[in-house]
């Protein structure tokens, strides 16, 4: 593996990590973010939507431009978006 390699999924864990400790910090923010994904579900935007409404009414941050998120935003949102699919295919 190149170093440049490690150094990036280096920075991608230290990203995950910082931002898994703001969905921890702050009680009910996990639910929110749940909650504010199975609404946009669907939209052919839902990952933006989903950013736009996190970063208006959590603690998070998450860039409104798709190209300025870390990995670490980009992973999460598409977790979000794995979990509501998941929960949909239970019923």
């Amino acid at each position: 593996m190149s170093s440049s390699s490690e150094i990036s999924k280096a920075r991608a864990l230290t990203e995950l990590r910082q931002f898994l400790k703001k969905l921890l910090l702050e009680p009910g923010t996990l639910e929110k973010t749940l909650e504010i994904a199975q609404r946009h579900y669907g939209d052919h935007k839902m990952m933006d939507k989903v950013a736009d409404d996190i970063t208006s009414e959590t603690l998070i941050k998450i860039p409104e431009a798709p190209e300025e998120r870390t990995e670490a935003d980009k992973l999460f949102l598409e977790l979000l978006k794995e979990v509501i699919e998941d929960s949909k295919a239970l019923y």
